[in-house]
């Protein structure tokens, strides 16, 4: 598992690992009962404090991505097909928030917008 944490941006180091693991669940590169790494053993590789990977994990698991076992670990939850489609319907507002916002700003109209749109989902 692949995380990478920049100290450059505005968003906190426990938000770019929720970030990214759930990205890596929503892409299948983590499957469903797919062990993660202990809280303890991915705070010493990210070189971060352990109350961070812990609010990165709970936060998670509050969101349905991992469950934790006592004793055994944190591992991938098996997603919902409700859940996954909200989760790309999220991803797909932010990016057409940042498309509109682009357009507003370049005196694009909305009929142009959705053309461009009709034009990129038809490949």
């Amino acid at each position: 598992m692949e995380i990478y944490l920049s100290n450059a941006g505005q968003e906190p180091i426990y938000a770019q690992i929720t970030r990214q693991i759930k990205q890596q669940i929503l892409s299948g590169q983590l499957r469903a009962g797919e062990p993660l790494p202990s809280i303890r053993l991915l705070a010493k590789e990210l070189r971060i404090s352990v109350i961070t990977t812990k609010r990165a994990y709970e936060e998670l698991e509050a969101d349905g991505f991992i469950v934790t076992q006592a004793g055994r670990g944190s591992f991938v939850a098996a997603q919902s097909p409700a859940l996954l489609r909200e989760e790309h319907l999220k991803t797909m507002e932010s990016c057409l928030q940042n498309a509109v916002d682009a357009a507003r700003l370049g005196g694009i109209s909305c009929e142009e917008a959705c053309e461009t749109l009709r034009l990129l989902w038809e490949g």
